[in-house]
């Protein structure tokens, strides 16, 4: 498993970003039983640079608090079996055969100013972040009242398995 984090923020975070992100990565992936080692990046950065990213890729020209690049197209979300066809070969990093699932930016100015907002943890609320970029990494999405109902079940039981309460 190889889960990289970048830290490009002035503001920082005092708590294990580090350890918080690995736990709910690889409690995601538990949860929607990756058949893989997987590879996953993610960037703490700042507001303005978020701000970048998100309008140079989505083309919205505002801050946000974390968006999610996937690398794996699905032909369901969670369904990993169409990944064991030659045509999916792309999707694995030739050098150490991990599944390249995307990458991940957060903000960490949002993650201090949502967690005061919602009144809990800067911790509760990286994991959060986290946990939700990691279910679209996977497929999911939240268009419809019934994704953003079955996204929201699995974020919370995964930061529920691992005791990441509010």
């Amino acid at each position: 498993m190889t889960i990289d984090v970048e830290y490009e923020s002035e503001d920082k975070l005092d708590l294990p970003y580090q350890e918080i992100i690995e736990k709910v990565v690889c409690e995601a992936l538990a949860y929607e039983n990756c058949p893989y080692e997987a590879e996953v990046n993610v960037l703490l950065t700042d507001d303005e640079e978020i701000r970048k990213i998100n309008s140079k890729f989505r083309f919205i020209d505002n801050t946000t608090d974390v968006l999610s690049f996937p690398m794996v197209e699905y032909d369901r979300p969670g369904d990993f079996s169409n990944l064991e066809t030659p045509e999916a070969d792309f999707c694995f990093d030739p050098g150490t055969g991990e599944l390249m699932l995307g990458d991940i930016a957060v903000s960490v100015q949002k993650v201090r100013a949502q967690a005061e907002a919602y009144g809990h943890s800067e911790e509760r609320e990286l994991a959060f972040l986290i946990a939700h970029s990691m279910f679209h990494l996977m497929g999911y999405d939240h268009e419809t009242e019934k994704e953003r109902e079955q996204m929201e079940q699995k974020q919370r039981e995964v930061l529920d398995k691992l005791g990441i309460t509010r």
